[in-house]
């Protein structure tokens, strides 16, 4: 057992279904999702996957950020490769959001992000098809306040890969759309940056600007 895991004594099996129940509800252990008066500000939270703070992905990130603060968009940044992220073990501790996940760690910092974002953006290279293992940590991981992420909001796919087939990106967006739907969530937008397995060949292309201008499009306030 690591330091990151929490020692607490298993809960009950029927409690934990009341608990999940309960957490269904509007119960939560995060501050729930605040009301938006009109014209607020858009809140955006952006989750990246890569391990490389000058590559590509990194620069689709950064763009997106800087239309999204353009708008006035209230933006969270959690760059999962450099934060503590442990695997989810599948022990149902956490009742799908009755109770604490038994890791303490990173996704504390997170969670209350995730649940109050307006918009939740996935950023990560394209590894082998898919999520980088940095960022399916996190979306695994949505499982303890599964309850409370799972209402209407927006989502964005961001991902940069060095193939230029026609096929490099169709399986990594349809995970990314079979996540969204089973979320409740609305795509509201991607960008694919195909050829760009490094920062320099990903700037000559036109997709950082195509990050740019969809944050400016969805990121805008209501």
């Amino acid at each position: 057992m690591t330091d990151d895991l929490k020692t607490i004594p298993l809960i009950p099996r029927r409690r934990l279904l009341q608990g999940a129940a309960a957490a269904a509800a509007g119960g939560a252990l995060f501050p729930a999702r605040t009301a938006r008066a009109a014209g607020s500000s858009k809140k955006v939270t952006i989750v990246t996957g890569s391990p490389h703070r000058r590559g590509a992905t990194f620069l689709l990130a950064d763009e997106f950020i800087r239309g999204a603060r353009e708008v006035g968009a209230e933006v969270f940044r959690f760059d999962a490769a450099f934060k503590r992220v442990t695997a989810c073990s599948g022990c149902d501790h956490c009742g799908l959001g009755a109770a604490d996940c038994v890791y303490r760690d990173d996704m504390f910092e997170l969670n209350p992000h995730l649940i109050d974002a307006d918009l939740i953006v996935l950023c990560s290279p394209l590894y082998y098809f898919g999520f980088s293992a940095q960022l399916k940590l996190v979306i695994d991981r949505f499982y303890a306040i599964n309850s409370q992420l799972h209402s209407p909001r927006e989502a964005v796919l961001l991902s940069a890969a060095w193939n230029t087939n026609d096929w490099t990106f169709p399986a990594l967006e349809h995970h990314y759309e079979t996540l969204v739907r089973y979320m409740g969530w609305t795509d509201v937008g991607r960008v694919c940056a195909i050829g760009s397995g490094t920062r320099s060949s990903c700037e000559g292309t036109e997709f950082p600007n195509a990050a740019y201008e969809l944050a400016k499009r969805v990121c805008r306030s209501e």
